[in-house]
């Protein structure tokens, strides 16, 4: 008994010296996952010293894993895993030399989401958790996972020297190309970190990394650092600083036609507009673009009624109309087409109007007063648009009306457009629908004289939302697609591109864009 307590205190200070050793090697250390929820929720927010910020793997799947590579070759002695709501009920720590060959280290079989601290004994470089069994219906999500222990002595010990020439690419509202001149190393540079605001964010094994999930509009200070294989840091690159461009960082669907309704019911087979309106109800877009024509022949709003709201009235309060020159064949002009629409057919107090969806700008024309127009006098539209085009802040311009410029269908094209196009043109107006001709045609970006020109607006002629089809005449030479088919556009917009696709009502892919970046 004596000498038992005579050698406790040599044990305490034996426990005491190991326990000192062991210090914190993972933070800010390269990490691999086998999902993310999101970019939110990425891996390295496992590792960023902050209780702030988690890493979430994919929901209502198993197993799923997280892997830090700690650099250099380790004695691993403690685990400890910070628990968001989302905890696995089973799960173990795996450690590894080669990052592909695992050994078991500490397995967990009653998980409780509280905070676990494990002891381990084992060595090597890689750390990996692998969740084997969910708790909760979402995936496995912790703030931090923190691996304690001591590196190896021996081997390298020389850091790289510091990565040059740090530069920003391209960017968009959420993202940001950066690239950078090599650095050197007494062995070889294994990869480098990229630092956004001071927080490593990254590991690149190339000499470039685009940074995504970003919030538009925001400044943020980047360096990059050079590491080895055994985990020999550099010094952080003289830090530069990129602005993301203005927008909101969201993307959406829009769908499109004119030239929709004839005086059919379901009743009939061959009535379009009803097939087209299971389109646009299967593409569930955040908004419905009409370019005139909605109702046929006479557009009483009877009409609107018996015809048009069976179908694409069905997306009313998603719909930003415009009217086309059948709208003013009613006793009264345009009364149908006032009376059925209601407050939407006039937004801002006229039949042309403005409205914005993410960093969009779009702007609804009433062509009619082209048509009939006083030719010695600027028509108040006019007016109004260049006003329009002049007070827009966002980054990308969308404009639709009836009477098309260019257009190889039955009705040609049309002169009475050209102040409308010009205007197009000269503003850098990314892409302009029409209807009117019934068919679908699609131009390459053109100018004002209708040459192709990369810098001019994209015409879409989109008349195929179900009246009775046109003849096609001779394509014009910057015409991409031209078709006497019935179908729906549907609009992929981004805060800075948009690609467009014709959908036939088999629900058939009939014609794609190139992806267009925004003048």
């Amino acid at each position: 008994m004596v000498a038992a307590i005579a050698l406790l205190p040599s044990a305490i200070a034996a426990a005491d010296a190991t326990e000192a050793a062991d210090v914190l090697l993972s933070q800010g250390k390269p990490v691999a996952t086998s999902t993310v929820e999101s970019s939110t929720y990425a891996g390295t927010k496992a590792v960023d010293g902050k209780t702030s910020t988690r890493w979430a793997s994919a929901e209502g799947a198993d197993p799923q894993w997280l892997r830090i590579d700690l650099g250099q070759s380790a004695a691993v002695h403690r685990v400890v895993l910070t628990w968001e709501a989302a905890y696995a009920k089973k799960y173990r720590i795996e450690v590894s030399d080669d990052g592909t060959q695992f050994t078991p280290a500490a397995t967990v079989d009653n998980g409780d989401g509280n905070t676990d601290d494990l002891t381990l004994n084992a060595h090597g470089r890689y750390v990996r958790f692998v969740g084997v069994s969910r708790a909760t219906s979402y995936g496995y999500s912790f703030w931090e996972m923190q691996v304690y222990g001591s590196t190896d002595s021996s081997g390298d010990t020389q850091a790289p020297t510091t990565p040059t020439a740090l530069t920003a690419g391209a960017t968009t509202a959420t993202s940001a190309a950066l690239s950078w001149s090599a650095a050197t190393d007494n062995v070889g540079v294994a990869g480098y970190d990229i630092l956004r605001n001071g927080t490593a964010v990254a590991t690149s094994t190339t000499l470039s990394y685009t940074d995504t999930g970003l919030t538009p509009d925001t400044s943020y200070s980047y360096a990059v650092r050079a590491r080895d294989a055994a985990g020999n840091l550099s010094g952080p690159s003289t830090p530069i600083t990129v602005k993301t461009k203005a927008g909101t960082g969201t993307s959406f669907v829009l769908a499109a036609a004119g030239d929709i309704a004839e005086r059919c019911t379901a009743s009939s087979s061959s009535c379009a507009h009803v097939k087209t309106a299971k389109l646009v109800e299967q593409l569930n877009p955040a908004a419905v673009i009409t370019m005139g024509d909605n109702q046929y022949d006479d557009a009483h709003l009877s009409d609107f009624k018996a015809y048009y709201d069976k179908t694409w009235g069905k997306f009313k309060s998603i719909t930003h109309p415009i009217p086309g020159n059948h709208e003013s064949y009613d006793d009264t002009k345009f009364k149908g087409y006032e009376d059925y629409f209601g407050a939407i057919a006039k937004p801002q107090g006229k039949r042309y109007y403005s409205w914005e969806m993410g960093n969009w700008h779009f702007i609804a024309l009433d062509s009619n007063d082209f048509v009939t127009h006083d030719e010695f006098a600027e028509p108040p539209q006019i007016t109004w648009l260049k006003q329009d085009l002049a007070n827009n802040k966002k980054g990308c311009v969308a404009a639709y009306y009836h009477h098309p410029r260019w257009s190889s269908g039955d009705h040609g094209d049309n002169p009475d457009s050209i102040q409308l196009w010009n205007l197009m043109t000269a503003n850098k107006v990314d892409l302009v629908l029409n209807g009117h001709d019934h068919d679908y045609e699609r131009f390459v970006p053109q100018n004002a004289d209708g040459k192709a020109d990369a810098n001019g607006p994209v015409e879409i002629v989109g008349g195929s939302g179900g009246a009775n089809l046109y003849d096609l005449s001779p394509a014009h030479d910057t015409t991409a697609k031209l078709l006497k088919t019935y179908g729906v556009l549907k609009l992929s917009m981004t805060d800075t591109t948009f690609q467009t696709q014709l959908i036939g009502v088999d629900g058939k892919v009939l014609d794609s864009s190139p992806t267009y970046t925004c003048h």
